[in-house]
């Protein structure tokens, strides 16, 4: 039986896991998180994998705090860089498996078309700059790794979009929400699944992969789909990215191509829009 080390398991991602986790009753799964496995203390890191003696890492942990990073780039660096370098290196030594998840943050978007996994990183972010350095050092340690870009996740567990929406279009009667923005949202359990498909798979090819749900929306756009799927009566209004500054600046574009996980693993990405009734669903039985 193979031993699956998941680190953030408290995050979106990490919970969604263990939601399927029962339907791979061949794997072991262990799930940390940052009480047991904190990724910004490199010895812990190295004490506790020896320990495990895991046989594939998926490392869902990350500093996504995106606009908080931008003061406080060295623990964003040391969870989003300097801990994947020494998860990659430790895989490398021990022959095990890894899967890092990344970001579309690591694209500046300025693209005119969906980004594909040999586009040109160019982030414009200290949580996109973190990231990045975590993808190189990652395919550097661990060249045999599988790293999977996404975006805009959200799930019923931790704070997301999605959720705040539905809190706010509760509270006012009017919202306004950039609409000039352009990208697909992602349902984690859909990742979630994605992730231990490949797992489950015959195959594995290392490299980055793209995946989110399939659209092209803003999330003007998104939170009109929100408010329509739970039946809200808040006005939404569009506006432009620039009346709603930020500290950290977004990519404008950063549509995915999901080409490369399709052609090699089979996978089909669910539409937005139906993953995003089906984690509504879930929030009010």
């Amino acid at each position: 039986m193979k031993k699956i080390l998941v680190t953030g398991a408290n995050g979106q991602l990490g919970s969604e896991i263990k939601m399927i986790a029962s339907h791979y009753p061949h794997f072991d799964f262990i799930f940390t998180d940052i009480d047991d496995f904190p990724l910004d203390q490199t010895e812990v890191i190295v004490a506790n994998f020896n320990r495990i003696q895991p046989d594939i890492v998926i490392n869902c942990a990350a500093y996504t705090a995106v606009d908080k990073a931008e003061q406080d780039t060295v623990v964003a660096d040391a969870i989003n860089h300097l801990a994947i370098a020494t998860l990659a290196s430790l895989c490398t030594v021990s022959g095990a498996k890894l899967v890092h998840v990344s970001t579309d943050y690591v694209f500046d978007g300025s693209s005119p078309v969906a980004y594909k996994e040999d586009d040109v990183p160019n982030p414009k972010s200290v949580y996109g700059a973190t990231k990045l350095a975590g993808e190189i050092a990652c395919l550097k340690n661990c060249p045999e790794s599988i790293i999977i870009r996404t975006a805009w996740v959200y799930s019923e567990f931790g704070n997301n979009f999605v959720k705040t929406m539905l809190c706010l279009m509760s509270e006012r009667d009017t919202l306004s929400v950039v609409n000039d923005q352009i990208g697909s949202p992602t349902y984690a359990a859909d990742l979630a699944q994605v992730i231990l498909t490949i797992l489950d798979s015959t195959k594995w090819e290392s490299g980055i992969y793209h995946y989110s749900n399939a659209g092209e929306i803003s999330w003007f756009d998104f939170a009109k789909d929100i408010k329509e799927i739970a039946h809200k009566t808040c006005e939404i209004k569009g506006i432009p990215a620039a009346d709603y500054p930020t500290p950290a600046e977004r990519p404008a574009y950063s549509l995915l191509d999901k080409s490369k996980i399709k052609t090699i693993y089979g996978i089909e990405p669910i539409d937005y829009k139906v993953s995003l009734k089906i984690m509504m669903e879930r929030l009010t039985p």
